[in-house]
């Protein structure tokens, strides 16, 4: 409800409607037409107070923050997506050719390790 939100920041409800108006916060609503502020609203709703109040951020600057931390959370998803593509790709490219070695050859690879024995004989 946008007067326990008001109040929990210590700002005036009007200023909530402001936000929404502008675009910088999209509450959800109930049937009755209630806002309703997630978790996730309110921590935009923190940064938003953070850029205005402490850092003296005009609404139009805190819009461009805002829109450039979601391309960057965007873009750092897809980078993280790309190093496990990468990472599946070099697994597949080293295992299975020691996969398709071990089965083709000769003799079969047990352990790689010299045996304990032979590392005292010297």
């Amino acid at each position: 409800m946008i007067s326990v939100v008001a109040e929990q920041y210590e700002i005036h409800p009007q200023t909530l409607r402001l936000y929404e108006r502008e675009g910088l916060l999209k509450p959800s609503r109930s049937e009755g037409n209630t806002r309703l502020y997630t978790s996730e609203d309110l921590e935009r709703l923190e940064v938003i107070l953070h850029l205005t109040r402490d850092l003296g951020v005009n609404l139009a600057g805190v819009e461009i923050i805002l829109n450039m931390r979601e391309k960057m959370g965007e873009m750092q998803s897809q980078i993280q997506e790309f190093i496990a593509t990468l990472n599946r790709e070099l697994v597949s490219r080293t295992v299975r050719p020691l996969e398709t070695e071990a089965r083709n050859s000769l003799i079969p690879v047990v352990n790689a390790r010299p045996p304990a024995s032979a590392s005292r004989r010297r």
